[in-house]
């Protein structure tokens, strides 16, 4: 036993020469760290115990990596408009890498089982990866680095994000953290539209808006909410797809838990989607909602939606009721046929359907738009606004790409609900499955007037209920495994 009278304690041996410079060049360069980056340094220090703990946690348990990808989905873009000019846009991508490195070594000394990728969802996502990296041999492409920055939203997401949800979230458990970790950040987005609109904008979000965001959100003086995400057209995109999801969960489930939870949710994101002023928002409801009654076989709920459908699609094209209030006003301007902003777009296709006549594979990904200014500036192709979805990957990947793209989410929706009606006992579960598969649909809706489906953090969203959807079954059996043992 050590005389502790007599035996040399941490604290003493720093009173050694060595020790005490190396000690004192570490002060040093943290000093210098912190002077030279100031509050980011910081904030690094600070983050570096937690990024430790996250490490081991994500390599004992690789769910909770794949949640860390959501989790910076939703978040990074709006961090984003406080720590300017940091690439955190990569951050995504940087996780999503990091998650397949704590699979590999998860399943080092495990038997993988290979049969879980063998299914329509993961083999539809390769066709399109493929198709998407075909791209990059493109001969009329004007920058192929443009394919760089561009191709994990249009093409990769898709693939990386499907197989982690078959390799890792086998369990309904993990489906139902997905469905609650959604929900919430989404309804994080809708309080803080309340208070953009209701109390006012921070400092940041005014610089944003004054550089950026001026144009397009502000309206006849009036704010369209963007909340944390890019802009308001996504954010009203996103919170009406979550508002459809939660509304058909409210109808079908048994737990009361649940249907206070996806009830607020619902009401929040309709509130949220209202104050985005998006008037795109229209195609995922509608599209959500006709989805759901043609799949339900329920038919007294089939004829309630469809007269509710009727009466809300008359109220804003053919009467004037609540004129006076900017957001239904806003919202009223989607049904008219004249509207500039549609009078616009129809001429932009107009402009591109000659040029990509003759050009079945497109420009290459990342080529058109005014986001490709950047690469091309004098293109023919950067200089049309694509503002939709399909209009960027019909310009982008051709006719040929638009048609594979359109086919291969057509299979997975059409097969995805053939499994929801036929395959799976458990009504709540039924009800969970047609609710993220009408959801889908909405979002497919909605992309044909905007670039809603490819973006953050739909995309991730959308990519992970198509494999969800498949995994109803097993899901199933499980509910019924637990039943049979209570």
């Amino acid at each position: 036993m050590q005389d502790p009278f007599t035996s040399k304690t941490g604290a003493y041996r720093i009173s050694y020469p060595l020790v005490s410079f190396l000690l004192f060049l570490s002060l040093v360069g943290v000093g210098y760290f912190i002077a030279d980056m100031g509050i980011i340094a910081v904030a690094a220090l600070l983050i570096l115990p937690f990024g430790f703990f996250f490490l081991v946690k994500i390599f004992e348990n690789p769910v909770y990596s794949f949640f860390s990808v959501y989790i910076a989905n939703f978040t990074v873009l709006g961090i984003n408009r406080y720590i300017m000019d940091a690439p955190l846009g990569l951050t995504v991508d940087a996780l999503l890498a990091l998650t397949y490195v704590t699979v590999f070594f998860h399943y080092f000394y495990k038997q993988f089982d290979w049969s879980k990728l063998n299914n329509m969802v993961v083999i539809a996502a390769v066709i399109w990866a493929s198709y998407g990296i075909l791209q990059l041999f493109n001969p009329i492409v004007v920058s192929r680095f443009a394919w760089l920055y561009s191709a994990r939203g249009a093409s990769l997401y898709m693939l990386l994000t499907v197989m982690l949800v078959f390799i890792l979230m086998d369990k309904y458990k993990y489906f139902k953290t997905f469905l609650y970790l959604w929900a919430f950040f989404e309804m994080a987005g809708a309080l803080k539209a309340m208070v953009q609109i209701y109390v006012g904008l921070d400092p940041y979000e005014k610089y944003w808006l004054n550089v950026v965001g001026y144009s397009t959100h502000v309206m006849f003086g009036q704010l369209r909410a963007f909340s944390f995400f890019t802009d308001a057209g996504q954010f009203g995109a996103s919170q009406a797809h979550t508002a459809m999801v939660a509304a058909i969960i409210v109808i079908s489930t048994k737990s009361n838990m649940e249907r206070v939870f996806f009830f607020l949710t619902a009401v929040l994101c309709f509130w949220g989607m209202l104050l985005s002023g998006t008037r795109g928002v229209w195609g995922v409801i509608g599209g959500a909602g006709a989805f759901y009654l043609a799949t339900t076989r329920n038919y007294r709920l089939f004829i309630f939606g469809a007269i509710s459908g009727i009466l809300v699609f008359s109220f804003f094209r053919y009467t004037y009721i609540g004129s006076g209030i900017y957001f239904v006003n806003r919202m009223r301007t989607a049904f008219d046929p004249k509207n500039p902003s549609l009078i616009m777009r129809l001429e932009n296709r107009a402009k591109l359907r000659p040029y990509l006549a003759t050009r079945p594979f497109g420009g290459g990904i990342g080529n058109a738009g005014t986001k490709a200014k950047v690469y091309a500036p004098n293109a023919f192709l950067s200089n049309i606004a694509t503002d939709s979805w399909y209009v960027e990957i019909w310009a982008e990947q051709g006719v040929v790409g638009l048609a594979l793209h359109l086919a291969l989410v057509s299979m997975i929706l059409i097969k995805g609900s053939y499994i929801s009606m036929f395959r799976i006992r458990d009504p709540a579960l039924q009800g969970k499955m047609a609710a993220i598969l009408s959801g889908i649909f909405g979002i497919m809706v909605s992309s044909y007037g905007n670039g809603v489906f490819g973006q953050m953090p739909t995309g991730l969203v959308v990519y992970s209920c198509m494999a969800f959807a498949f995994m109803g079954p097993q899901f199933d059996a499980e509910i019924q495994e637990k039943t049979l043992k209570k």
